[in-house]
């Protein structure tokens, strides 16, 4: 970069502050109308608004394109229907799974239960004539209502006129229903229609009911799912089984009223594979305190990198505020659903986003202990960091874009938010903060001080004491082995696996006061098996709140309405403190298998990235063992205190191999630079190289794994219970990823590099 005049430093440094208010102050408003919940709301996922999820599944043979397109449609027009007012700042969403499946996701309703019920049950499409065999009109028009739809009321029930012959067809009658055009015989224009054509039934029928009509001039409703969709006058006697309705007034119109009328009469049966049930207040509860631990984390983060680092640890602050203040900017203008696995990817994403400044800071330290002037060492600074920079971001975009392929949709969430901000901090790294620094030394803070001067490496022998670092993580890892063997014999199971992985239902409940675990299983056990019908329940209290899990088979929807009442009418409990989850054993065996390939496909990847770059299979290998050693780690807590491995799980696990890779990769880099220097290369200089790189690189490593640990800290310490099950974890993940790099990966390379010394 061009080095900057004073002018030129203050434009920039004006500039770039501008943008942290603009972007800064938008920001502010979408946190601000997320916890109002008003229009300027970022978009919630169930977890955070509250709502209902389910999957449902065809029966039967696999459905064509169009059956699906037309059951989407038909569950998008229900919950529009059902939703009314209640989703003011939220978005359902109906979305095809697969060749098979469809799932719904309403954020926000408050009588979910009811909902899904609803949802579940068919609807059937009506043709009724306007006056029944007496002469008594079956149905009122009214007009339109404000969204141009036909408004109006049936006199009689629906079972009523079926009984007097008013009903002429049902949707099952319809063999097709195709939106066209035909010419207006009267102005020659194209006008938009919907053909229909009718078994052999309806034929006789509609002849019958159409010839009466042509002769009083009388309609016959089109009615389905509780209102009417459209009342069309009949002109001509319908002997054939195939008409036209006309008078619309565009084609989407026609391609809408067909679309009603083909799904009146749809053959597919869904039955339920998945359903989750969120409680409004645990969602809001959720969103203050990440909330609040994203806001507590950020500013001690910048606290730190001030002290570390002096000027550049301000700047790295002032590109770190604006880090934040784009993430969420885009959050709302690209409609990104934000999950609490998502919150969670974002507040990693800022521990992370320090990195690159780090190894920037470093680098800029050496060159002025070496003696060159500041700004030629903010220069070497940057350009020599940014190999390790890209290599270290790419691995974790490789670990993100596997989640976002393979993963469920809380899952994906997360990979969106964590890609995001992973990109984003490359920016902010290469491009504004080399801005910054630029400016900063142009208006004239030129002394050495100011930015800090990297001490003496002091090298420490890693290499020599290989065998002890590896008998420390060989006993923790046979210890978690051997603690799943003993669980495996004792529960049945070596991990504790969630719903996700068995199926069942689980319901966690916001009980108002703290109760012992004794008193659950002598008094909510008692009642719930009660509605069940079966003693077989697991209950579990989550430490620090008032919040009991109670897990049982798959319950039906009227079970699980029950529940609900039960613990309203014996503990008074509201049911928007009420969360439920069931899973079908369908697609807690598809996420054990889609969880193995997930961790598989993304270890192969950075496999072969690593081997490319680096152009040996040695750094790529030891690099691989090293995330394996994380990932082992991290089985090893979930056994020892039996923490629930479910979705969040995966994405605990691929966020540490990310983070891992990305510490490894940075050493990796210096070893490769530092091995230009060697002339001959045997165990000692070999030793030499990495017990140097390994020390230049420590400081580094360990500033990095404290700005991440802050920010976990904070979902630990701040979160609830649902990130709290995924944030503890990472830190056991984040410690084991900074020990393998310094510990395990640079002295597996030296192995590999004596034992096999070609390339």
């Amino acid at each position: 970069m061009k080095r900057l005049k004073k002018g030129q430093g203050i434009a920039w440094l004006v500039a770039i502050i501008a943008c942290i208010a603009i972007f800064g102050y938008f920001a502010a408003t979408f946190v601000i109308g997320t916890v109002k919940g008003n229009e300027d709301s970022l978009k919630l996922g169930l977890d955070l608004a509250g709502g209902v999820s389910i999957t449902y599944q065809a029966k039967g043979d696999t459905p064509t394109s169009e059956e699906m397109q037309d059951t989407i449609l038909k569950l998008q027009q229900r919950i529009e229907n059902d939703l009314g007012a209640e989703s003011s700042t939220t978005e359902a969403s109906v979305y095809q799974v697969g060749d098979d499946r469809i799932t719904v996701e309403i954020p926000g309703v408050t009588d979910a239960n009811a909902l899904l019920k609803e949802l579940g049950t068919p609807g059937t499409l009506y043709f009724i004539t306007e006056y029944d065999n007496e002469g008594n009109a079956n149905y009122t028009i009214s007009g339109l209502d404000e969204e141009g739809n036909t408004a109006g009321t049936l006199n009689y029930d629906i079972e009523e006129l079926i009984d007097n012959g008013s009903v002429i067809a049902t949707g099952s009658n319809v063999k097709s229903a195709q939106a066209g055009t035909q010419q207006n015989q009267t102005t020659g224009a194209s006008e938009p229609i919907v053909q229909l054509q009718f078994d052999a039934e309806a034929t006789e029928s509609f002849a019958n009911a159409t010839a009466a009509a042509v002769i009083s001039g009388d309609s016959i409703a089109i009615y389905y799912d509780g209102k009417f969709v459209s009342v069309p006058t009949v002109r001509d006697t319908i002997t054939t089984g195939s008409c036209v309705i006309d008078g619309m007034d565009s084609r989407e119109e026609a391609e809408q009223l067909a679309s009603y009328i083909r799904i009146g009469g749809l053959d597919i049966e869904l039955e339920e594979l998945e359903s989750q049930v969120v409680g409004a207040q645990l969602g809001s509860d959720a969103l203050r305190t990440s909330l609040i631990a994203a806001g507590v984390g950020l500013v001690l983060v910048m606290i730190f990198m001030v002290i570390m680092y002096l000027v550049p640890g301000c700047v790295a602050s002032i590109a770190l505020a604006l880090y934040t203040a784009i993430l969420v900017s885009i959050l709302k203008a690209y409609d990104i659903t934000l999950t609490l696995p998502g919150i969670a990817g974002m507040i990693l994403s800022i521990g992370m986003a320090v990195d690159a400044n780090v190894i920037i800071f470093a680098r800029i330290r050496e060159e002025i202990r070496a003696g060159r002037p500041v700004a030629s060492a903010i220069e070497s600074g940057f350009s020599k960091a940014i190999s390790a920079i890209v290599d270290g971001n790419v691995t974790t975009l490789i670990a993100a874009a596997v989640l976002g392929i393979l993963g469920s949709g809380t899952v994906k969430g997360f990979a969106i938010t964590l890609a995001l901000g992973v990109v984003l901090s490359m920016f902010t790294a290469l491009v504004i903060t080399r801005i910054l620094m630029n400016s900063f030394y142009a208006i004239g803070i030129k002394s050495p001080k100011a930015y800090g001067k990297a001490k003496e490496t002091k090298v420490i022998d890693f290499v020599s004491k290989k065998a002890i670092f590896a008998t420390i993580s060989v006993v923790i890892i046979a210890a978690g082995l051997i603690t799943m063997g003993i669980n495996k014999g004792r529960l049945g199971t070596g991990l504790n696996y969630s719903l996700e992985f068995l199926g069942g239902t689980s319901t966690t409940v916001d009980m108002g006061q703290a109760y012992t675990l004794e008193e659950l299983d002598n008094q909510v056990v008692k009642d719930i098996a009660n509605i069940t019908g079966d003693n077989n329940i697991q209950t579990t209290k989550v430490d620090g709140t008032d919040q009991a899990i109670f897990k049982t088979r798959t319950l039906t929807l009227d079970e699980r309405t029950a529940l609900n009442e039960m613990f309203s009418e014996n503990y008074g409990i509201a049911e928007d403190a009420i969360t439920s989850q069931s899973i079908g054993s369908t697609i807690s065996g598809e996420m054990r298998s889609q969880s193995t390939i997930a961790v598989i496909v993304a270890v192969i990847c950075m496999l072969i990235y690593i081997w490319l770059r680096f152009k040996d299979f040695r750094f790529a290998s030891s690099a691989i063992v090293a995330l394996c050693h994380d990932v082992l780690i991290v089985f090893a807590f979930y056994a020892f205190v039996r923490l629930s491995v479910g979705s969040a799980f995966i994405a605990c696990v691929l966020t540490v191999i990310g983070y891992s890779i990305n510490d490894t990769i940075v050493v990796f880099d210096r070893i490769r630079e530092n091995h230009k220097a060697i002339t001959v290369e045997n165990k000692d200089t070999l030793a030499a190289l990495c017990n140097k790189s390994l020390s230049e690189t420590l400081t580094r490593s360990i500033s990095t794994s404290i700005t991440t640990a802050i920010m976990v800290l904070m979902l630990l310490i701040l979160g609830v219970s649902s990130i709290r099950d995924f944030s503890l974890p990472l830190f056991i993940g984040v410690i084991a990823g900074t020990y393998s790099s310094i510990f395990i990966a640079t002295q597996l390379w030296y192995v590999l590099k004596v034992k096999i010394a070609s390339k």
